[in-house]
């Protein structure tokens, strides 16, 4: 025997339709808040593909000018947000030769604070997801403890007894826990999905953060050496 949703929504109560109308808004914005995600990531993956290697390429050459232009010109990457800041004071240092292990340290702490940006961009909406996996089988099983109450209810009023006499309304009211798990499902899902998602954001910007600042010493104990630091040139581009 199938069960007949069109026929149960026509018997429901105010109250059980209220809980299914806030599920479905429950759910509508946990959809939002994942297609935001997904977009903003895949813009952010597809921008950093073509940032990394420019900025790998530039810093072999030593043209900081070149890997400047590279942040500027791929702001939706999480890479290049993690360097935003970092070149402008960094050629000054390398051009005067006062690269010291205090400009390590404030490029290092840059990089930090760019990186917790970076993170809390990809987070944000993420406590919706939680939110609403956590809150949905409640909100559905307030509707269906809602419904055990009317049921029985009715079935006192009526001064009838047996499970003929209350089965539309337990049904009635374990619709709506159906309803809960089935918005909480998915929203942990993604929770989940997107949450590794961002860990790895994390650990690509700790990485690519982790090669720049040994980039960064070399060169300051070769500055402290005396040895020359050969500048690619930083005329501008036709």
């Amino acid at each position: 025997m199938g069960v007949d949703l069109i026929h149960l929504w026509g018997t429901m109560g105010w109250f059980a339709k209220g809980i299914v109308y806030t599920l479905a808004v429950m759910s509508l914005w946990a959809f939002a808040v994942a297609i935001l995600r997904w977009w903003d990531f895949r813009r952010s993956k597809k921008a950093t593909l073509k940032f990394s290697p420019v900025l790998s390429e530039a810093m072999s050459n030593m043209d900081i000018a070149a890997a400047e232009r590279a942040v500027a010109d791929h702001k939706h990457s999480h890479m290049a947000g993690a360097f935003q800041g970092i070149f402008q004071s960094l050629k000054s240092h390398l051009e005067d030769k006062t690269l010291t292990a205090v400009e390590v340290a404030a490029s290092s702490r840059m990089l930090e604070l760019n990186k917790l940006e970076q993170v809390a961009r990809f987070r944000r909406g993420l406590g919706v997801l939680a939110t609403v996996g956590a809150t949905a089988p409640f909100v559905g099983l307030l509707g269906t403890t809602m419904g055990v109450v009317n049921a029985f209810t009715g079935m006192a009023e009526m001064g009838s007894g047996g499970l003929g006499a209350i089965s539309a309304g337990i049904a009635e009211a374990l619709i709506t826990t159906a309803f809960g798990l089935f918005v909480a499902i998915p929203a942990v899902w993604l929770f989940n999905f997107y949450q590794n998602r961002v860990e790895l954001v994390q650990m690509e910007i700790e990485y690519g953060s982790k090669e720049f600042l040994n980039l960064l010493l070399v060169l300051e104990q070769r500055l402290a050496r005396g040895e020359t630091i050969e500048l690619a040139s930083t005329a501008p581009q036709a």
